[in-house]
């Protein structure tokens, strides 16, 4: 069965410090260990981008994102709730992360996930996934696999079968600052 081939080859790579490449809950993503520097230093690399910007992480719910926030605000989870499509939250200050993974701010991004695939292979890795667009930087992000560069593809050290078919166009998610006080500003529609 290829999604339990894939759970298995991913956890493979990121336990060693490599990149994946894997379908997200929107588009397909870069993927590492989002503890380990090494990791996130080839994302860098891969992407040419430059290290000053922070990359976003995926959990698999509220108790993990509570261990990689300092403080999460309510009205995050209030939000997350009652959003119908993914949704990125940046929270004001991060802990327990690789620093590359935090904005210069000390901010970070964090997207609660809930695509089976993505949410097996955070529970059975038990740590957060940076999860950047699967392309250069300022490059148009891939709506499917199809769309992805050969390029990037070859820099990976795994490459997740499955839905590599899935033709349908997926679109980055929203994404919102929330500050400790409550206010929230929408970076991205």
């Amino acid at each position: 069965m290829i999604f339990e081939e894939d759970i298995e080859n991913a956890l493979i790579t990121l336990r060693r410090g490599g990149i994946i490449l894997y379908p997200t809950d929107t588009i397909w993503g870069l993927g590492c260990d989002a503890t380990n520097q090494e990791a996130i230093e080839k994302i860098f690399k891969i992407k040419s981008r430059d290290e000053s910007k922070g990359l976003l992480i995926l959990a698999n719910g509220e108790n993990m994102v509570e261990w990689y926030v300092k403080e999460v605000p309510e009205v995050a989870n209030e939000l997350i709730s009652v959003s119908d499509t993914p949704l990125t939250i940046i929270y004001p200050s991060g802990k327990n992360l690789a620093s590359g993974v935090y904005s210069t701010d000390g901010s970070v991004g964090i997207r609660i996930c809930n695509d089976i695939f993505c949410n097996e292979l955070i529970t059975r890795f038990r740590k957060p996934i940076v999860s950047t667009s699967a392309n250069h930087s300022g490059k148009h992000s891939p709506g499917n696999y199809h769309e992805i560069e050969k390029s990037v593809i070859d820099k990976v050290d795994y490459v997740v079968k499955y839905r590599q078919n899935d033709r349908q166009k997926a679109t980055a998610s929203p994404v919102i600052r929330v500050d400790i006080d409550g206010t929230i500003k929408i970076l991205r529609k």
